[in-house]
């Protein structure tokens, strides 16, 4: 399993990183991304330390441990700033919080965070058809979601995606330690979601790539 999407202590999430990850490792993760929520508020205080304990805990885990942020509630415009800091901090996964129905994500949250060229755009809810092509151009993938709440909208956009060639990814927003999902469990979320076997393979294999994309970048 390769979990791009996950939180701790350091927001809204049950586990400090370490428990976090040793849970990932004991369920099979191959890859976790720790992705707490920000805003210009708390960049500071969040990336330093996700990127501390990725680096001591890649010494000492099976599971490869990526810092990222989730950009949470940010003014559309402010959102493009924001992601630039937060990649000069070291936050090597960079998702931001779409515009998912059951919370009043600002309208045009969805098409700033494609314009700002972030990794993911979680559980990005209604999202149009326009921004959808942006995704694809962009390179920003649309997330799956595990979590309940934002899973509502899994097909459609996992319909629309598969239409218009965006790329997808399957993350669990993990907060609690019950969250967490092995790759069975992913896959079927998928297939819910109304995705071929063959394209949930497609979604794992571009969560591949966005890792290989984010320890090469670390490694610059």
């Amino acid at each position: 399993m390769i979990d791009l999407h996950t939180h701790t202590i350091l927001s809204d999430g049950e586990l400090i990183p370490s428990e976090l990850v040793r849970r990932a490792a004991v369920i099979g993760y191959r890859a976790i991304a720790i992705t707490d929520h920000g805003d210009a508020s708390n960049l500071e205080f969040i990336i330093p330390k996700i990127v501390k304990v990725a680096r001591e805990l890649n010494n000492h885990t099976t599971v490869t441990v990526i810092p990222g942020i989730e950009i949470t509630h940010v003014p559309p415009e402010l959102i493009g700033e924001i992601v630039v800091e937060a990649r000069k901090m070291g936050a090597r996964i960079v998702v931001v919080h779409g515009e998912t129905i059951v919370e009043p994500v600002q309208e045009g949250t969805n098409r700033a965070a494609i314009e700002a060229g972030v990794n993911i755009l979680a559980h990005p809810g209604l999202i149009s058809e326009e921004d959808i092509i942006r995704a694809r151009v962009q390179g920003v993938a649309l997330e799956i979601s595990a979590r309940g709440g934002h899973s509502l909208s899994n097909g459609y956009v996992a319909k629309e995606a598969v239409r218009l060639g965006a790329s997808l990814v399957i993350n669990t927003d993990t907060h609690s330690p019950n969250n967490l999902i092995n790759r069975e469990r992913a896959f079927k979320i998928g297939l819910a979601a109304g995705l071929s076997a063959e394209a949930v393979q497609q979604c794992m294999r571009h969560s591949e790539e966005l890792v290989r994309r984010a320890l090469n970048s670390e490694s610059e």
